[in-house]
């Protein structure tokens, strides 16, 4: 259930447009609504999921123009004319990403919680380092927690997506679980 209630009726409250995995979309919601829960609520776009709501976790993380940013955290107002990608925007054309399919392959998913803010995350260092090494990646998934696998096999999923090597001996010392795990 939303954190803001809507009791206003829909026709006094201010359009928010922007633009979500491509298609330009207007939503009239409260402006101080989490855009998670517009995505969730309002869109139907359940992918992104809520971890702990307070922007520790990166569950929910989506890519706002272009930015890395905790959906949790972004008052939908903030969204006006944005760009947003979400991890349903990763697939194009019925076929998945290259990092969905590492992750299926490698069993980078677990629960599934924070699957979707380590698919984005993953996707925005890529973006701007299309051949990262495991240091790398350890650092650009730095603001993702998971509870379940350790973030061995995270890695391990970016790393075939990026086609890394594991050619140096202190390779898998890059793969151990960073302060987050438990």
């Amino acid at each position: 259930m939303s954190r803001t209630a809507n009791a206003a009726p829909q026709r006094l409250l201010p359009a928010i447009r922007f633009t979500i995995n491509g298609k330009h979309r207007e939503v009239r919601v409260p402006p101080m609504k989490r855009l998670l829960d517009v995505l969730r609520e309002d869109l139907h776009l359940t992918g992104t999921k809520e971890g702990c709501g307070e922007g520790e976790c990166g569950s929910c993380s989506v890519r706002m123009n272009g930015e890395l940013v905790n959906s949790c955290l972004v008052p939908a107002l903030q969204a006006e004319g944005a760009e947003i990608l979400t991890v349903e925007g990763l697939a194009s054309d019925g076929e998945l990403h290259p990092l969905q399919q590492a992750f299926l392959k490698h069993g980078g998913a677990q629960c599934g919680i924070c699957t979707p803010g380590m698919l984005m995350a993953a996707a925005q260092l890529l973006e701007q380092n299309p051949h990262p090494d495991l240091a790398q990646i350890r650092e650009g998934l730095g603001g993702n927690l998971c509870r379940c696998t350790g973030f061995i096999r995270i890695f391990e999923s970016v790393a075939a997506a990026t086609n890394v090597q594991k050619t140096a001996p202190s390779a898998d010392s890059a793969l151990e679980p960073t302060h987050h795990a438990r």
